[in-house]
């Protein structure tokens, strides 16, 4: 914050740091807020490159903001949060956000773990991330600047549940590749013999039963594809990707999951000795137009989403994205929201740095070619904001305030409790008069 106020760019003092974010940003009673917004939206669009597939492809996941000690703040509950310390539970105190990205094409990245944050919204204690992350990809599906080509979502294992599957299944344009768990449960589609005879009851919808932890219940794969690669440590290893397809899920009364097949991957790593490395990771590949990603293109997209890691890790260490301790959530969600932004405009201008030295390092000059990364950029964009400029306006000087009134106190802040999630309200027995 220190920081960003000292800048000479930046015009105001301190004390109005936060006034300018508030008149960038629009609020949820402004009018126009709907139309602010999609403007945003599409101005951040416009920053990815077309890709050479035949696919856009996004990602999907949440990030902890923890709030341990702030107690007047609103809406706080308990959060999934990792703890360094063995033995401990991996929760905290605080707020979760929901971020969902375009993965650009590695072509024009050059291999680097970039990621183009399009939406950011807090959850809220009552909700939980996959709802919240419906709402966000219900308006990114319907804009007119992804719709025109199919569209690949990858996920980890907390959207592999129904309440997220189905609701992103209505959307014909879109395939979701998700992890799922090694302890599910699936089935074979069951195909009735056309010479069999109709019998009355209930139709018949699961198969063969497909445990995942148990292989003696896995039938021969539908298809199987090897792939080689090499460490940076020029270890040899292979890629062993098998696909069961027209497979089934258990569903719901709301969400008819029968009616929707997927592909089921295995992601097995050997080395030169048919070893096995890692325990194997399943996915699923659920969306009517699933068959026109090869097993490959599937295993290439999930391995893309941890792109979205590099960026929650950047955000915090660099770009102070869970560091702002404001009492007010909704200063917090323009902070959070602030800082994905700033990350966009590092990403606009990746191709404007110029790899410069530390402070303390010699520059040398080399004939190896240098990869443009985050860190890169950010220590380099004084010198490009500096040449290009800002289109801000220049705050007007209004004095100096007389200040509060002789005698005036502050009520304190409300203070509020945690709130614990499938937790039961209590509630008084009424007595009779």
């Amino acid at each position: 914050m220190e920081k960003l106020f000292q800048q000479t760019l930046f015009r105001r003092d301190y004390n109005s740091l936060y006034r300018g974010i508030q008149e960038f940003l629009p609020t949820q009673t402004d009018p126009n807020y709907e139309q602010r917004i999609e403007t945003l939206f599409s101005a951040v669009s416009r920053t990815i490159p077309p890709t050479s597939k035949h696919y856009n492809l996004f990602g999907i996941d949440t990030t902890p903001c923890p709030r341990p000690f702030a107690e007047t703040l609103a809406d706080k509950t308990f959060i999934h949060y990792p703890n360094p310390i063995k033995g401990n539970k991996p929760i905290n105190i605080g707020h979760c956000y929901s971020v969902v990205c375009a993965l650009p094409d590695q072509i024009d990245t050059e291999k680097v773990p970039w990621a183009v944050p399009l939406s950011g919204e807090r959850v809220p204690s009552k909700h939980k991330g996959v709802n919240q992350g419906n709402q966000q990809l219900k308006k990114i599906w319907q804009s007119s600047l992804f719709s025109d080509k199919l569209s690949a979502l990858v996920a980890d294992s907390d959207y592999s549940q129904k309440d997220f599957i189905g609701e992103q299944v209505k959307h014909e344009d879109v395939v979701t590749i998700t992890i799922v768990r090694s302890d599910r449960v699936f089935y074979r589609q069951f195909i009735r013999d056309p010479n069999q005879a109709k019998t009355s009851g209930h139709p018949r919808w699961y198969g063969d039963k497909f445990d995942l932890k148990d292989d003696q219940t896995w039938t021969e794969p539908d298809e199987v594809h090897h792939v080689p690669f090499t460490t940076k440590k020029s270890r040899q290893l292979t890629v062993t990707i098998s696909g069961w397809k027209q497979m089934l899920m258990r569903g719901t009364k709301n969400y008819k999951m029968n009616n929707h097949p997927f592909t089921l991957l295995q992601i097995v790593v050997r080395d030169q000795e048919r070893n096995s490395i890692w325990k194997p990771m399943w996915l699923i590949v659920i969306g009517s137009r699933r068959d026109e990603l090869s097993l490959v293109d599937c295993y290439q997209c999930y391995r893309q989403r941890y792109d979205m890691e590099h960026l929650f890790r950047f955000g915090k260490q660099r770009l102070l994205m869970t560091s702002y301790l404001t009492p007010d959530v909704h200063h917090e969600e323009n902070w959070f929201k602030l800082t994905l932004l700033s990350y966009v405009n590092l990403w606009a201008a990746r191709k404007l740095a110029v790899v410069l030295p530390r402070d303390w390092e010699q520059y040398l000059k080399t004939n190896k070619s240098i990869k443009i990364t985050p860190s890169l950029v950010q220590r380099d964009f004084s010198r490009i904001i500096t040449t290009l400029g800002t289109f801000a306006k220049f705050p007007k000087r209004r004095g100096f305030s007389s200040g509060r009134i002789k005698g005036y106190k502050k009520a304190p802040r409300t203070r509020h409790d945690v709130i614990k999630k499938g937790s039961k309200k209590s509630t008084e027995n009424l007595k009779a008069p």
